[in-house]
């Protein structure tokens, strides 16, 4: 192992005190047939700078991106355009390598930062207050079902299938601990029923989520469910997309009591699938039950405006046994893009790119049927929404050899999604190949 930091004694010392006898007993959570078998020959020959260089762009060139390609690829992480500002002023050393304040009050530029972040995502949410964001749109959902069973003493959770297939396999993981019970609510046409959404929700009910748009793009009835939670005392949880909230109302205004959601579509580029950030808001009485960090704003033994970590557990820090949420760190220079974003394009900037992407959506649905190709549910959506489609994966080969990367593969359907970077011309093509192809 050349590579290694550690000279052979080093590492058969490490071995033996951890019980193990060599490095590959390490990966033996790693199924066989997907280890690599042997050493690439540029790694065991060995290349100069100049070469292996080279042969990196070769390999990232194998790679599909949307620099190339128009997407119409969704389902939680969208292709919107991010204005140059915002690498110009993340590019700062201040910025890009503050990972987190660990001595916090030195740190006041950082902190500033993420004040101003809490303060736009409440805006953007109409909740009270909002941590220093999570991992991800999954675990900022997961965490907020644990707040849930915590603050009300009850383990079910009420999850329609329309939520994200993978936020529902982190809530599943999270399940595991035996705090709360994760309850699917069957959803057949696109969207739940609010009738068998509401004969489900009881005195045991913790919290209801409601995903808005779904994971289907499509919108749920919201009022009706906010009604019937607080009847029983358990909480409403929305799962929301920022975009969409420069169109649609506000989880604050539909009586939510926590609000969370994937912030990628702010500013953050899709990175092949990371990092994102996941945002997290609740109403006043939640407060100290949030998760991760919460900066917040006071005066100096001067009386100069100053920002401080607050209201967060000591425990979270030194016996995380004990802690509400092991969640202590948080994405510091993605919610950073967040911020800038959301400054740069403003209230008036936000609403004409979410009605742009909705009006592309509009014009995708016609250009689709006129050439033959069907929803596969009829109901309102805001950008995204799913086509009848016999075999999506061969669409999407199509696709790619068209120019164009497809949608998302669902059973006998494509998950197709429509931003402000989308053109008409390219719409008009996607209906074009998809259907030709689906007509043969």
């Amino acid at each position: 192992m050349k590579f290694t930091p550690n000279p052979p004694a080093v590492v058969e010392a490490m071995l033996n005190d951890i019980g193990l006898k060599n490095l590959d007993d390490l990966f033996t959570d790693i199924n066989e047939d997907l280890k690599q078998k042997h050493q690439q020959e540029f790694v065991k020959n060995g290349l100069s700078e100049i070469e292996i260089r080279e042969h990196m762009k070769k390999l990232a060139g194998r790679n599909s991106n949307v620099d190339d390609y128009p997407t119409f690829l969704g389902a939680g992480a969208y292709d919107h355009y991010i204005p140059a500002v915002i690498e110009q002023i993340m590019w700062r050393s201040e910025f890009y390598t503050a990972y987190t304040p660990y001595q916090a009050e030195i740190s006041q530029g950082i902190l500033q930062a993420i004040f101003e972040y809490q303060t736009l995502i409440c805006n953007l949410t109409g909740m009270d207050v909002s941590n220093a964001s999570m991992y991800d749109g999954g675990s900022a959902l997961a965490e907020a079902c644990k707040l849930a069973s915590m603050h009300t003493k009850r383990r079910k959770i009420l999850v329609p299938e329309t939520v994200h297939p993978e936020y529902m396999e982190v809530l599943k993981t999270y399940g595991i601990s035996g705090i709360m019970e994760i309850v699917p609510v069957p959803c057949n046409e696109g969207t739940y029923s609010a009738d068998t959404f509401i004969s489900m929700i009881d005195k045991e009910t913790a919290a209801a989520i409601v995903q808005q748009p779904n994971f289907f793009g499509n919108l749920e009835e919201v009022t009706k469910i906010e009604e019937a939670i607080h009847q029983n005392k358990g909480l409403l949880i929305m799962a929301v997309d920022p975009i969409s909230l420069a169109v649609l109302k506000a989880p604050g205004d539909l009586g939510a009591d926590i609000a969370v959601g994937e912030g990628q579509s702010l500013g953050n580029s899709l990175s092949f699938g990371g990092p994102y950030l996941g945002f997290f808001a609740a109403t006043n009485k939640l407060m100290r039950k949030i998760p991760g960090r919460i900066v917040g704003q006071t005066l100096d033994t001067r009386g100069q405006r100053a920002f401080v970590l607050t209201l967060q557990a000591r425990e979270q820090h030194i016996r995380r046994e004990k802690a509400n949420s092991n969640i202590c760190s948080n994405q510091a220079l993605n919610a950073l893009a967040a911020s800038i974003y959301l400054v740069a394009v403003g209230s008036k900037g936000l609403k004409e790119i979410a009605v742009r992407s909705h009006q592309l959506a509009h014009f995708a649905e016609v250009q689709l049927k006129k050439q033959g190709v069907e929803l596969l549910y009829n109901k309102p959506y805001f950008r995204e929404f799913a086509v009848k489609m016999d075999d999506p994966a061969f669409m999407n080969h199509k696709l790619l050899e068209n120019g164009m990367i497809g949608g998302y593969e669902l059973p006998g359907a494509m998950l197709l999604a429509f931003t402000e970077k989308r053109t008409r011309a390219e719409i008009e093509r996607l209906a074009f190949v998809l259907g030709g192809l689906e007509n043969d």
